[in-house]
């Protein structure tokens, strides 16, 4: 998907919404256990609810990966069933050697045929690089994360400023505005400014909004750009917004609340 084509999407929609698909089968309603495959009919209900309200899903591969090859078909099934309209994001947080990485592009960009999988830097360009070599497709380099643990490297000074400074500005020149994105938390709402300054062109995937406490509007207000720049993403708090029957249909108003609150921020 090209950035215009992204664009275009939101615009369309009025919607910057990233809907996580963190399907745990210990958490999903119990009358779908009675399903060949109850991960993925999770998923095909929450997507139906859901398509009309969001731009994006987001897989996180871990809860795929942990069932072994069931998972990774429920996972395959689950990104074929996703539109072709709405932006497909492995968040698989890949990052190796070159030949490794470019048997990672491999998997999920011509396999598992994802939009955009999210990177690990911190084994420098080489690592990167393979990603990005593809056409229309999207690396999403970590940049500032919304875990505690961000502070054990990401916040330690660097030079005139942090190291994800560092990291964004070095980062940002392996690629272009059309091909790399960020991921920078929902519970940093403070450097969202500098941020925007550093990398004034890029999209930001952000996490963390919801359950996790960051707040759209702060984001919203702080992090936009012309081209909105912004796919925000909800998981828990929209895909286990219910536990009964009704489960998707719940979801599917937990995704609607966020569209309209995002377009009153365009």
């Amino acid at each position: 998907m090209t950035r215009t084509q992204l664009t275009e999407q939101i615009r369309g929609k009025k919607s910057y919404l990233c809907v996580g698909l963190d399907t745990d089968i210990t958490k999903i309603p119990p009358h779908l256990l009675s399903h060949t495959d109850p991960v993925f009919e999770f998923n095909r209900q929450i997507i139906d609810a859901t398509k009309d309200h969001c731009v994006a899903y987001k897989i996180n591969t871990a809860f795929y990966e942990s069932a072994g090859a069931r998972g990774w078909e429920s996972m395959e099934m689950t990104v074929n069933y996703i539109p072709s309209t709405h932006f497909k994001i492995a968040d698989a947080k890949r990052g190796d050697i070159g030949n490794t990485s470019s048997q990672y592009a491999r998997a999920f960009f011509e396999t598992l045929r994802f939009d955009a999988i999210t990177v690990a830097p911190y084994m420098g360009e080489d690592s990167v690089r393979p990603f990005l070599e593809y056409k229309d497709k999207w690396t999403i380099v970590l940049g500032l994360t919304s875990n505690s643990g961000s502070r054990d490297f990401e916040l330690q000074p660097a030079g005139d400023g942090y190291l994800y400074e560092k990291v964004l500005t070095t980062v940002a020149r392996w690629g272009t505005p059309d091909n790399l994105m960020f991921v920078i938390g929902a519970t940093q709402p403070d450097w969202f400014e500098g941020i925007r300054r550093l990398t004034p062109d890029h999209f930001y995937l952000v996490p963390g909004v919801g359950s996790q406490g960051g707040s759209l509007e702060v984001i919203s207000a702080r992090a936009m750009n012309k081209d909105i720049g912004l796919l925000v993403n909800s998981s828990r708090d929209i895909i286990y917004a219910g536990r009964g029957e009704d489960f998707a249909v719940v979801a599917g108003g937990k995704a609607r609340g966020y569209q309209l609150e995002m377009s009153g921020y365009l």
